[in-house]
């Protein structure tokens, strides 16, 4: 692991699978669509011939969306550790490649106190960094000073392709993946722990 010792200034959330909980089939939803099982559900939307197949596939998608949304709960360790990152003034924002709709749901139901939240409907799905970016130039903070915390291999490649640091939230099993991620998480709490240690390390090297 290519492991940037720099303090965080800021972090980027991932929704679904880090700070809220889902329940999205994607099993179903590709078979209902005929979708190949080993293709990225939106490229595959996004290739289809016509206008009228790709908002007709694209309806069906946020039908399950919108269901997934009432029924999602904040995660373990997140509601605490969130507190804690705004207390100490880290900014926080969520990228997602939920569309818009289901996001706020979710957060209206789960309310964070993270302001910014960028969606599919907003920039290109991940794993284009071009969200990532969007919310550097907006902090005025250097892509190195930033991290993505995510569950899923498309979270480390967007932090890569945005040059930022990636951090894996991985609570179960872990992923075949995972050693392309400069962090692991098992618990959201360890968060606290690493902007802490990455923190206090920067300190002993200037002193």
């Amino acid at each position: 692991m290519n492991i940037d010792h720099n303090r965080i200034e800021g972090i980027i959330f991932d929704l679904d699978g880090t700070l809220v909980s889902s329940e999205l089939d994607f099993t179903l939803i590709k078979a209902q669509l005929n979708c190949p099982a080993d293709q990225d559900l939106l490229n595959f939307i996004a290739s289809l011939p016509s206008p009228y197949m790709r908002e007709e596939a694209m309806d069906i998608v946020h039908q399950h969306e919108l269901l997934d949304a009432q029924h999602a709960v904040l995660l373990p360790g997140v509601a605490q550790t969130v507190e804690y990152l705004n207390g100490i003034g880290i900014p926080m924002a969520i990228v997602t490649r939920n569309y818009n709709r289901a996001a706020a749901l979710k957060l209206k139901n789960n309310p964070l106190p993270i302001e910014t939240v960028l969606t599919r409907s907003d920039a290109p799905p991940k794993p284009d960094p071009s969200a990532l970016n969007a919310i550097a130039t907006l902090w005025e903070l250097e892509q190195h000073k930033l991290i993505y915390v995510g569950d899923y291999l498309y979270d480390i490649q967007a932090a890569k392709n945005a040059k930022m640091r990636s951090c894996l939230y991985a609570p179960d099993e872990i992923p075949h993946y995972a050693h392309q991620a400069d962090y692991i998480l098992h618990h959201f709490s360890e968060l606290a722990e690493l902007v802490d240690d990455l923190s206090t390390m920067k300190e002993m090297l200037h002193n």
